[in-house]
């Protein structure tokens, strides 16, 4: 590089610093008062009652608020005389996150304080200019109201709640113009290798251009703009590879901040693109997540009309299938159906628009299962940012057909800038194109612009650089486009993309499986209960007439799908996000239980009890016979209940207990089938399978010992080498021993540090389930608490559950791929087996494992300290179970069990009734084994039944489907319950499934 070119870069930056400041000009103060309020009520405060507050006077430099606080702030001036005939504009700097309201409480624009902590290479974040008018007659009245909180668009407080600015200013377009043809060739300049040609050229233009401006006049800046456009005008010749730009601000709905505050940020952001589309023609704007729509229009319901004619126009585009930006890793199959279900449905009828993309840019991995789940709601694109977060491995492409644990597929595409806030300059340009993996396949690339979470998504320095871009020398040309044009376009050349099999796991953000744990619990028995209610609601409808609480079920299901939000359900939110979700869970926890009691004592109430002295209903929603033991006001009987159905037990005749049942003592735990030795300590040093004449755990090896970890990572990430370092383990303090008709156990105690754990350990005659029922009062700080089993099996790969089926991992730490999966999620179950044998581990409400040679490990507990430093403190109860069986996972019906733990059989007591419907009763019956019926349901528009069944072994299957009522028809249809075969099917016919394959029957009844 010649000596002289820093000397002339120096110069340049000089020069356009000055330039820069000297587009504004302050010429008079505004008047402020404010009227505070403490969160969390400024929020509720509306445009009506802005005066509410506690009344301040202020002048900038003073301090408004404390963290949180909100206020409404009223702005006054004049504009002066000698201002006549220029174009008239306030600078506001809150020190806070703003919503400018015009005179009828309507939003306009937001304001963002510009010492928001964000990366400024992305672009800057403060917005704080409000046009007041272009030709200003000088002497005009300025009244501006803003409601402001305290938090920066991150939620934290970097010299927030102090007024930065308030003043009137005139604007020079020109020397705005000026400034960004300056700053868009400086920045092209800085970011071509040095040598290169265009960029010589370019550099010296520069200088020339900027030598002149040492004294900013209009003769001065005639001059340079004569030169700067000599560059400017450089056109591209045909292009190789264009770039699509989209407008977007990625918004978390909570993370560093509760969801009420989103609704803000939300309101902010839309008001501030629908500003800008005033001024940018071209400008094109996307946003996804209908409950964020939701919010808005309930808020701001003139803000939500504003952008319906914008969507109608073609310039706002809805995005994404989901409900919300969804975590896809922990929610169960069902719970991610309904996020299409109801996230397609709402934007279908709020704006008559059809998703056809799953938009997640931000989700922390994603699942196997999705995209079936995504083919079959009519859904055919992906597109995410997050892989190029991986710690370890490059993934190997930006444009990649992805295929799912069935095979179906979705075109694929992650814009290769790896970031949904680009900043649009050159630099970004520059670095998509060098960057894009599948230069070579593809032509075509998306770039996501804007300032995301309350940054007021692109400001005007991102749709300047975008006029600039659209065919420049040099540079692939840029197109403003909807996400699904550059889709469309994109699919012309799929048969050209590669292949990726399988999940898309993300090499970080691992510990998102286990933190806040109770928050995981609550998703889970929801989950199932939600399932429970509408099978028995729906079983209700048809035999008894009692109306399907549709108009309950639905709230219910949106608000959960709303906390599986990848920022909340993943544990990576601030406490206060918890506080609010738990109270939220139990209230809704309580109101399923309600409705679930009411179908289940309307279905009661037509059962006949004939013959029966004090009737007992056990109700089965699985999709097979169960036989299991129960208790009932302290006895025992021996039940079978019919798939799907009820069966009833006269309680007035006890069962005859098994003349060989179990046997607990100090340090033996013993049924027919399976016998388990512990040690001193607690832990597990043997355990037998009787009828398998085998040792279940490796030799010399110990399992259940209640390891705790040093865990120095936070919310999203465990460190790699936590196992390195040796963990510390709860001490046995108290070990008492049971039976109990056919069951026995063993209670331990434990203690470890400040924490306390008890474990009650059972065994029940007939089962092959070593059930481990626990309840922790957790007081421990960056420690991580888990436990594994060393079992007899040899494999390289284990079988975890997943959504609609599983997935095989690698034992094997062999290449930078495996080692990267340290910690894997799975639901219900992971699994090791061999040709003849196998190990399960079950759980109820946990999903973080380790799969490693041949240990089973699971993540129980862990408490990092940000961004909630009382993650997980108190108390806890779940259950594990150790399954071992004979044959793979599918022989020894490991699924099975998985659901068996998982939900459990239902007792209701019935007074005497001579009813229509029978003692024993199935509703629906299917005869292959490996086929689970997971979701029975009323239908969304029409009174019909839904039923939704999977392939659950990775086989293809036939199966036969009964259906134990008088129906009408039956049809195949998709996720969206619309027909999706012309096949006529009747009761009792066959379904043929591939592997892991979802079929969905719509029921009509007579």
């Amino acid at each position: 590089m010649p000596y002289y070119i820093p000397q002339m870069k120096k110069a340049i930056d000089l020069t356009i610093t000055r330039v820069h400041q000297a587009i504004y000009t302050p010429v008079a103060e505004l008047r402020i008062v404010a009227w505070v309020t403490p969160a969390p009520m400024g929020r509720e405060i509306p445009f009506a009652s802005r005066k509410n507050g506690e009344k301040k006077l202020l002048k900038v430099g003073e301090r408004w608020g404390n963290p949180g606080d909100y206020a409404w702030f009223e702005f006054s001036g004049e504009v002066p005389r000698a201002a006549a005939g220029k174009k008239i504009v306030l600078l506001v700097d809150l020190g806070g996150e703003g919503l400018v309201f015009d005179d009828h409480g309507h939003p306009v624009q937001g304001l963002t304080n510009r010492h928001s902590e964000f990366d400024r290479s992305l672009g800057e974040p403060g917005k704080r200019v409000v046009e007041i008018t272009h030709q200003a007659r000088g002497g005009e009245k300025i009244l501006l109201w803003v409601q402001a909180t305290t938090n920066d668009l991150f939620g934290k407080y970097r010299d927030c709640g102090k007024v930065q600015e308030a003043s009137v200013a005139v604007c020079d377009d020109r020397m705005k113009q000026l400034y960004y043809n300056l700053e868009f060739l400086n920045d092209f300049v800085q970011h071509l290798p040095d040598g290169d040609i265009r960029a010589e050229s370019v550099l010296f233009r520069l200088y020339d251009a900027t030598s002149l401006l040492n004294v900013l006049t209009p003769q001065t800046m005639a001059h340079a703009e004569k030169i700067l456009d000599q560059e400017l005008s450089q056109k591209g010749g045909t292009p190789t590879l264009t770039v699509s730009a989209l407008g977007n601000s990625h918004i978390d709905l909570a993370w560093l901040w509760p969801w009420e505050e989103t609704v803000q940020k939300g309101a902010r952001t839309f008001s501030t693109a629908l500003m800008m589309m005033e001024r940018y023609p071209d400008y094109r704007f996307g946003a996804s997540q209908p409950q964020l729509y939701q919010w808005i229009k309930t808020a701001y319901p003139e803000l939500y009309q504003r952008i319906g004619r914008r969507v109608e126009e073609g310039r706002w585009e809805p995005l994404g299938a989901l409900w919300v930006e969804s975590d896809t890793n922990l929610p169960g199959g069902e719970s991610l159906v309904r996020q299409m279900l109801y996230g397609k449905r709402f934007f279908k009828q709020e704006f008559n628009r059809e998703m056809r993309i799953v938009w997640l840019p931000d989700s922390f991995g994603f699942s196997g299962a999705l995209p079936q789940i995504a083919k079959k709601a009519g859904v055919d694109y992906f597109c995410t940012t997050k892989l190029s977060w991986n710690l370890y491995n490059h993934f190997p492409h930006h444009t990649f057909i992805w295929q799912g644990i069935d095979g179906s597929r979705l075109l694929a595409h992650m814009p290769p800038e790896g970031t949904y806030n680009s900043s649009a300059a050159p630099r970004a340009v520059i670095a998509a194109e060098q960057n894009y993996i599948d230069k070579g396949v593809s032509n075509q690339i998306l770039m996501l612009f804007g300032i995301g979470d309350g940054g007021g998504g692109p400001g005007e320095e991102h749709l300047e650089w975008l006029k600039r871009e659209r065919n420049f020398d040099c540079m692939a040309p840029v197109v403003e486009q909807s996400a699904l044009e550059f889709f469309r376009m994109l699919e012309r050349d799929q048969f050209r993309y590669r292949l990726w099999d399988g999940e898309l796991y993300l090499e970080r953000h691992q510990g998102t499986y286990t933190t806040q744990a109770r928050t995981k619990w609550y998703n889970r028995k929801l989950e199932l209960a939600l399932r429970d209610l509408e099978f028995w609601a729906s079983f209700a409808r048809m035999f008894t007439g009692e109306p399907y609480p549709d108009a309950a079920i639905e709230p219910i299901w949106k608000e959960v799908l709303f906390y599986q939000f990848h920022d909340i359900l993943a544990g990576s939110a601030i406490h206060r996000v918890y506080q609010e979700a738990l109270v939220r869970y139990e209230s809704l926890w309580r109101e399923v239980v309600s409705l679930l009691n009411r179908a289940w004592e309307s279905l009661a109430g037509f059962i006949d009890t004939t013959g029966f002295v004090k009737p007992l209903l056990i109700l089965n929603s699985t999709s097979w016979e169960r036989q299991e033991w129960i208790k009932f006001r302290e006895q025992w009987y021996f039940v079978r209940v019919p798939s799907m159905g009820y069966t009833l037990v006269d309680t007035a005749y006890p069962a005859i207990l098994p003349a060989a049942g179990v046997m607990a003592e100090s340090r033996i735990l013993e049924n027919d089938r399976i016998r388990v030795e512990f040690a001193a300590d607690g832990s597990i040093t043997a355990i037998y399978d009787k009828e398998n004449d085998r040792s279940v755990l490796a030799p010399g090896s110990c399992a259940n010992r209640l390891a705790v970890y040093e865990d120095d990572g936070d919310a999203w990430d465990i460190p790699i080498g936590y196992a390195d370092r040796v963990p510390e383990f709860f001490q046995l303090s108290q070990s008492v021993h049971c039976t109990d008709g056919p069951k026995g156990w063993i209670k331990q105690t434990y203690t470890y540090g400040k924490s306390f754990l008890e474990q009650e350990i059972s065994l029940t005659h007939g089962s092959r389930r070593l059930d481990f029922v626990t309840r922790v009062d957790w007081r421990e700080r960056r420690k991580m608490l888990r436990t594994a089993f060393t079992v007899n099996v040899r494999n390289t790969e284990t079988t975890c559950e997943i959504q609609f089926g599983s997935i095989r991992r690698p034992n094997t730490r062999n290449t930078t791929w495996e080692m990267a999966k340290y910690e894997v999620c799975a639901h219900k179950w992971i699994d090791l087996s061999d040709e003849g044998y196998g190990v399960a581990l079950l759980n109820d409400c946990k999903y973080g494992h380790k799969v490693y040679e041949n240990i089973l490990d699971i993540n129980l507990l862990r408490s990092p300290s940000y961004p909630d430093p009382e993650a997980d403190a108190g108390l806890h109860e779940f259950a594990y179970s150790l399954f071992p069986h004979q044959g793979n996972h599918l022989a020894g019906h490991v699924a099975r069990a998985g659901y068996e733990l998982n939900i459990p059989l239902n007792l209701l007591a019935l007074a005497a009734t001579s009813g229509k419907l029978p003692n024993c009763y199935r509703l629906i019956e299917v005869t292959a084994e490996n086929v689970i019926i997971e979701t029975v349901k009323w239908a969304e528009d029409e009174p019909a039944m839904i039923i939704r069944l999977y392939e659950s072994g990775g086989k293809a299957t036939k199966t036969g489907v009964r259906i134990y009522a008088q129906i009408c028809s039956i049809e195949l249809v998709d996720l969206m319950e619309n027909r999706c075969d012309q096949s006529k099917l009747v009761n009792g016919t066959e379904l043929s499934f591939n592997a892991f394959e979802i079929h969905t029957l719509k029921v009509r009844f007579e």
